[in-house]
């Protein structure tokens, strides 16, 4: 192989074959870009458990609050594809430093937000800028790094990119009780411009493509920030909105509808699409956006129904609800290494299987949840959680990019990252629809059995009556509303069973969906071209 290879203008300068040392200044960029992402992808889920306290400080409405975290989701969800074509025509090194610049203003601004109107622009600002950081760290590792170090870096992307999200609500719990909520946007202030600062000045691995700007496709811009805006406006609003009885959902289904038909037009269309849709063509990238999309659901998905179960049932704030999901957290960390050697010596279709299957033995062992499970009950299946995630992503993330040609890579691992927030935008659609239809329905089945014609529910009022009556209480009265709340979280309680039964069934069937794809050839594509 030639010392270096090009494809195309301003393609990616490919490092010497026989060379597996990376220069010092690249590694120092990499790591760099790595922190910035991860304060992107922190940001997600920084502000969940600290809704509360932003609602009271801003004097926000119920049905606003949640836009908070909305705006900042539909904002980056158009921005991830779209690096892919930005960082080609203006460079890696440009995009990511007004990237990490613009995260690090729209950070500032938002702890200085006095109303809920300024917040939501803010963090959509935020989400949009932040969002070009996280494709260019994939792109990056598959790109400067030979095929020998990914042992090492692709351990270190995948735990960053689940570990942030994991961990978000412990340190968003831990700071606005510690200090205030605007700390969840200050916190990010002088990292920002340290990585800022690093990476104008050592990211030095492509060339800009200014000209590419004439041909770029503005009416495919527009069309696919209307088709993925609307969706994940449809995917998060659409349970709390009851689905199709709401206007704002029909409209915005429509709105998706429509983008898509425009967008794809294009994409295959256009001698210079915004984003190229080719990668999918590659039968190993496919497969792996798709279990990138159901490593989504898992990911968003779990991070979600964890904390809501903490809160709703234990009644735990969120301090306590971040302190129990560390525990996830930790496992990953301690896993990432061991993912890493174990990349060299499995075929990743081995390793992605234990790591379906850990999830779903996790998920299965959930399914036996009752009210009185705490900490100790929820360790196993967070522990499983946690090295079943970094199992699973060091092969997807290796499947889906490591065989792809380095001038494919950038505009690929948009594609692949997009594939994840969209599947945990479905997923916590599907998850918070579930939740609400079979609490219905477990509630009207189990309040059947509660009636006076059953002994033992009769024998339960009269004890909690008297229980309360001894106290100069209106007894009957207080037991049937504790009776009817008894019912509801058990009701509340099956719902998540199913939920945990239904995510056991999709890890299963992912184990099969990993006889169809074939096994990477060592060397091939990303690494400087090897």
């Amino acid at each position: 192989m030639a010392a270096t290879a090009q494809v195309g203008r301003g393609a990616v300068t490919a490092a010497p074959a026989h060379a597996d040392k990376v220069p010092v200044r690249r590694v120092i960029a990499f790591f760099a870009m790595v922190f910035g992402m991860f304060m992107s992808i922190l940001d997600i889920q920084i502000v969940s458990a600290s809704l509360s306290e932003i609602q009271a400080g801003l004097g926000a409405g119920a049905d606003e609050i949640a836009w908070v975290q909305t705006s900042y989701l539909i904002a980056e969800v158009i921005m991830i594809p779209l690096s892919g074509t930005l960082a080609r025509i203006v460079s890696t090194r440009v995009l990511f430093a007004v990237s990490a610049a613009g995260f690090t203003a729209a950070s500032a601004l938002a702890a200085t937000a006095t109303n809920i109107d300024q917040m939501i622009v803010y963090r959509a600002i935020q989400g949009f800028i932040g969002g070009g950081m996280i494709p260019s760290v994939f792109a990056a590792a598959f790109t400067i790094f030979p095929p020998s170090k990914r042992s090492v870096v692709s351990p270190m992307i995948g735990l960053v990119a689940t570990l942030a999200p994991t961990i978000g609500p412990t340190v968003g719990g831990y700071l606005s009780h510690a200090f205030s909520w605007h700390w969840l946007f200050l916190v990010n202030i002088v990292p920002g411009i340290i990585v800022t600062v690093l990476a104008w000045n050592l990211i030095d691995f492509d060339k800009p493509e200014l000209g590419l700007m004439k041909r770029f496709d503005w009416w495919g811009l527009a069309s696919m920030a209307v088709f993925l805006g609307s969706l994940e406006y449809v995917l998060e609003e659409g349970n709390n909105k009851d689905w199709f009885s709401d206007a704002h959902i029909v409209y915005g289904s429509i709105a998706v509808a429509a983008g898509a038909i425009v967008f794809f037009w294009r994409a295959f269309k256009v001698p210079f699409p915004v984003v190229d849709l080719r990668a999918f063509s590659d039968r190993n990238f496919a497969f792996g956006s798709l279990f990138s999309f159901a490593m989504g659901i898992g990911l968003y998905g779990l991070t979600y129904i964890y904390p809501l179960y903490l809160a709703r049932i234990r009644g735990y704030d969120s301090l306590m609800i971040g302190e129990t999901m560390f525990v996830s957290g930790l496992a990953m960390f301690f896993t990432a290494p061991v993912a890493g050697a174990l990349s060299t010596r499995l075929d990743p279709r081995v390793m992605m299987t234990m790591g379906f299957a850990g999830f779903a033995l996790g998920t299965w062992t959930m399914t036996q949840l009752t009210a009185d499970w705490d900490f100790y009950e929820l360790l196993v299946p967070q522990i499983l959680r946690g090295v079943s995630l970094m199992i699973c992503m060091v092969p997807i993330n290796n499947i889906a990019l490591g065989t792809l040609p380095p001038d494919r890579i950038r505009n690929a691992s948009g594609l692949f990252n997009l594939t994840r927030n969209l599947g945990g935008a479905v997923g916590l659609a599907v998850i918070n629809t579930l939740l609400t239809q079979r609490s219905q329905e477990h509630y009207l089945r189990l309040s059947e059995h509660v009636q006076w014609g059953n002994p033992e529910a009769v024998e339960r009022l009269r004890n909690m009556a008297a229980n309360y009556g001894a106290h100069g209480l209106d007894g009957a009265t207080i037991a049937v509303k504790q009776m009817a709340g008894l019912v509801h979280q058990q009701a509340y309680i099956l719902s998540f069973i199913d939920v945990f039964l239904l995510l056991t069934v999709l890890f299963t069937v992912l184990i099969i969906g990993v006889l169809a794809i074939r096994k990477p050839q060592s060397g091939v594509g990303g690494g400087g071209g090897h």
